[in-house]
């Protein structure tokens, strides 16, 4: 009798403990799926808010060909188009770098410094505008502002320029397949074409781009967390859409006067300095934040070097949020997943 009820005892336990565990094994499932819907949602919203980027930002007014993209590529490394033939776009513009020099302004021809920070060429051709000020509709217009600057590479004029590549008989061939149907192919406009064709190549999709295009893998719950982040901290009011900006402009300061926070030395007027108008006073094309890692120092006038402090005066300026440094650092493991990689015909 004694061994019965041992046995039924025995069983009994047995049988709780089997409940106990399928009820943790249960209770797991369902802290997993509570973890996987909560990503769910954030994947909905971030398809909703950003787009993958196309392998080229086409231009109808500027169709492009082979032979326009490579003469555009022979021009971007053309140190001829600098007064002492000293400089090219990618002086300021490096493609190795990501398309830009890390410094907070270039230095020129003569060496003297440029007023904003020097952007990256790469994506580009995407933006609304160019130029912190948005003063030319794309970029074929901005390729031609630099090479006459006296600041920057210090041409005098249209005219010295093509006077100069007209001397070199690799450049006539090349304009002349590059525009066949030109009565004289190396014109000025035609040089500005060239390097928008180039230009409208450098494009560099990231894991963000695989993960937008329905690769829910392409991001850890890590950088997962931090999109979510980001998102819940009033980023995409102005970071959104494919580049993550790029796309509209803000006035730099909306909760704070901006050099408070930046210590910036002079006080930037941006698009007020084109438009005179009181309303664009502090109002700059904002940032797209593909390759941000690698692209500082940060904001038009390179004023802050570390990524953490310029999302932390993003934050505090434009949102008038301060951020925890759990939430800083969850944002830039998102950021840093919108580094790509630097195409191949760009790192010989």
């Amino acid at each position: 009798m004694k061994k019965s009820l041992l046995c039924v005892a025995v069983a009994a336990t047995l049988f709780s403990c089997g409940n106990n565990d399928k009820k943790k094994e249960v209770v797991k499932e369902k802290e997993k799926e509570e973890v996987v819907n909560e990503y769910e949602a954030v994947d909905a919203q971030a398809r909703q808010l950003f787009g993958a980027l196309k392998g080229v930002a086409e231009n109808t007014a500027n169709p492009l060909t082979a032979e326009k993209i490579a003469l555009g590529k022979a021009l971007y490394f053309e140190k001829k188009l600098s007064k002492d033939n000293t400089q090219s776009c990618n002086t300021c513009h490096d493609l190795k770098t990501y398309g830009v020099d890390n410094q907070a302004f270039s230095m020129g021809n003569d060496g003297k410094l440029g007023g904003r920070n020097s952007p990256t060429t790469f994506n580009a051709a995407f933006h609304v505008a160019q130029f912190w000020d948005g003063r030319e509709p794309d970029v074929e217009a901005q390729a031609g502002g630099p090479i006459l600057n006296p600041v920057e590479m210090a041409m005098h004029s249209k005219e010295a320029v093509i006077e100069r590549l007209s001397e070199i008989d690799s450049y006539k061939e090349m304009f002349a397949k590059a525009f066949p149907e030109s009565k004289e192919a190396i014109t000025y406009d035609n040089v500005k074409k060239a390097l928008g064709a180039f230009e409208r190549k450098l494009v560099t999709p990231s894991r963000f781009d695989d993960y937008i295009a329905g690769d829910d893998h392409a991001l850890t719950d890590k950088e997962k967390k931090g999109l979510q982040t980001y998102m819940e901290s009033g980023c995409i009011s102005c970071h959104s859409g494919t580049l993550l900006g790029g796309n509209m402009y803000q006035k730099f300061g909306l909760f704070d006067d901006y050099w408070k926070h930046t210590k910036s030395e002079k006080v930037d007027l941006g698009k007020f300095e084109v438009t005179k108008e009181e309303a664009d006073k502090y109002v700059f094309k904002v940032p797209s934040l593909r390759n941000i890692e690698k692209t500082g120092p940060y904001f038009h006038d390179g004023s802050v070097k570390s990524l953490t402090e310029a999302v932390k005066i993003m934050a505090k300026v434009q949102a008038n949020k301060d951020l925890t440094e759990t939430q800083t650092e969850e944002i830039i493991a998102f950021l840093n997943t919108l580094t790509g990689e630097l195409p191949a015909d760009v790192r010989e």
